[in-house]
């Protein structure tokens, strides 16, 4: 598999973890770096990318969901803190939600980007430094 095609790979599959569907993207990055252990940078900043634009699917799609008196599930947390949680948006089944609860709450999308993309930049970064 060339350098490219390992570097679309983790962009899809980070994307795609991020969203609503299944799918761990944490392999793919440390397979990518088997391959190639030359391109921690690029390959850390590829999933980053991938996973927060995937994030903000999910909080496109609470963007859309009605405002209502019953909570998305995610909400209260976000009510209670703010962007911040997004920071954790890369965390299994609860990260999702809280993305949409951000979107539901119409969070600055700017600010939960933000977040978003720390809270993802350093969970690819720790995959990285584990010795290859």
């Amino acid at each position: 598999m060339t350098e490219t095609t390992s570097l679309w790979a983790l962009f899809v599959s980070s994307f795609l973890a991020a969203t609503i569907l299944p799918g761990g993207s944490e392999l793919v990055l440390y397979g990518v770096l088997k391959l190639n252990p030359d391109i921690v940078a690029r390959a850390v900043a590829v999933a980053t990318v991938g996973n927060t634009l995937g994030g903000l699917s999910s909080y496109a799609i609470g963007r859309l969901i009605p405002l209502s008196r019953q909570p998305l599930r995610g909400a209260a947390a976000i009510q209670r803190y703010g962007a911040p949680v997004l920071l954790l948006s890369w965390v299994p089944i609860v990260g999702d939600a809280f993305c949409v609860a951000a979107g539901w709450f119409r969070l600055n999308p700017f600010v939960a980007a933000f977040y978003m993309a720390v809270g993802k930049f350093a969970r690819y970064l720790l995959i990285a430094l584990i010795p290859q």
